[in-house]
């Protein structure tokens, strides 16, 4: 073979090469779409809450969700039951494994965890755990009380800048310190009621499966946004939520 029939042959590896990176790219590009999520929905299996997985599941239907995050305080049980029972009933929405993990100085969301994370840890002990097991790290509520407050110097994927719950600036403090440190941003209802699931959401471009969802989390392929919740509705949440924890520590 010549040095003209190699350049030829080089050449048209070079173009379908070319062709097939941008078959993938324009495959990419009809499959990805802007998908809203509720990531920080709270179910009966964490103590303040009293929403059972049905109703959770029906309402996200109702609210034309793409997806929820089930993420109750130190348990994965109520996620897996949600993935499981929207798997039987055949539901146009996908449900992220989640969990919202308390440390010793504030809590933490983990997506897509395979397996859980014990509680009461430090947050560089609980993010080395949650990398472990494949996790989206996410720093919750950060400048609501008893939460981490800046997060600079912690591994974390994403901070959320967008809760329902928070009504006193939190979340503006919370989205400059995002783009101070220069973190993806995320939004949730962080609900105990079901009236206000999709109240907090994110926007997310992806493909239509969990895999790319969560890397588009990492990469910042993201917005949230909503609604704030009525301050006479987190007073009854908050008060609803002690009486339901009082219930499980007195018999």
């Amino acid at each position: 073979m010549g040095f003209s029939d190699m350049r030829v042959k080089n050449g048209l590896i070079k173009v379908d090469a070319a062709i097939h990176s941008t078959g993938i790219f324009l495959y990419i590009l009809r499959n990805t779409r802007n998908m809203r999520f509720d990531l920080h929905i709270h179910s009966n299996h964490s103590s303040d809450s009293g929403l059972t997985i049905d109703d959770i599941l029906k309402r996200a239907v109702e609210k034309d969700l793409d997806g929820i995050a089930i993420c109750d305080h130190n348990t994965i049980t109520g996620n897996f039951l949600a993935r499981k029972r929207a798997k039987d009933l055949n539901l146009p929405l996908m449900v992220i494994p989640g969990v919202e993990v308390s440390t010793t100085q504030g809590h933490l969301i983990i997506l897509g965890a395979r397996g859980s994370i014990p509680p009461d840890l430090s947050p560089q002990e609980t993010i080395s755990i949650a990398r472990q097991t494949g996790g989206v790290i996410i720093a919750a509520h950060p400048f609501k009380i008893r939460s981490l407050g800046n997060v600079k110097g912690l591994d974390i994927d994403a901070i959320e800048t967008f809760n329902s719950r928070c009504i006193f600036g939190e979340n503006k403090k919370a989205e400059k310190m995002a783009l101070e440190l220069g973190k993806p941003q995320v939004g949730g209802s962080d609900s105990h009621m079901l009236a206000t699931i999709g109240r907090g959401y994110t926007e997310i471009d992806a493909e239509p499966f969990m895999e790319s969802v969560l890397n588009a989390i990492r990469e910042g392929k993201t917005r949230p946004g909503g609604r704030i919740v009525p301050l006479y509705v987190v007073i009854f949440q908050v008060i609803r939520g002690v009486f339901r924890r009082m219930k499980t520590i007195i018999p």
